[in-house]
């Protein structure tokens, strides 16, 4: 795939809430997640599998209620950005929240080799 059928793909998946059904084809086995901050478990996971477990666990503990993912913004040959501003719904505390993140992925060989995800400090 190129970089602009990975992102375009990547976009529709989170807009139609089908992201985990495109892990498989869209990234490396042996891709990295970089998070701006560590939560407590650290800031960066490698692999696919690792990758996954950070969807269930942000499916288990929010709720979407709603917001916009923009269109991929290219950046030369083997990276695009996306722009993620939701609301969500803790789960267990029911506390609401506005979030907003730059993702910046980055790909080789046809799959997403590495994501890092760029928000203002808590």
């Amino acid at each position: 795939m190129t970089l602009n059928e990975i992102a375009n793909e990547l976009v529709e998946g989170c807009r139609n809430n089908t992201a985990v059904a495109n892990l498989d084809r869209l990234y490396a086995p042996d891709c990295r997640s970089v998070e701006a901050q560590d939560f407590g478990g650290g800031r960066e996971v490698q692999g696919l599998e690792a990758i996954k477990g950070k969807h269930d666990y942000w499916e288990s503990t929010f709720e979407f209620l709603g917001g916009s993912i923009s269109d991929p913004f290219p950046n030369g040959d083997n990276q695009f950005a996306v722009i993620f501003e939701v609301q969500t719904k803790h789960r267990e505390t029911g506390e609401i929240a506005d979030m907003k993140e730059v993702a910046l992925y980055t790909v080789d060989g046809g799959k997403i080799v590495k994501e890092e995800f760029l928000y203002p400090p808590e």
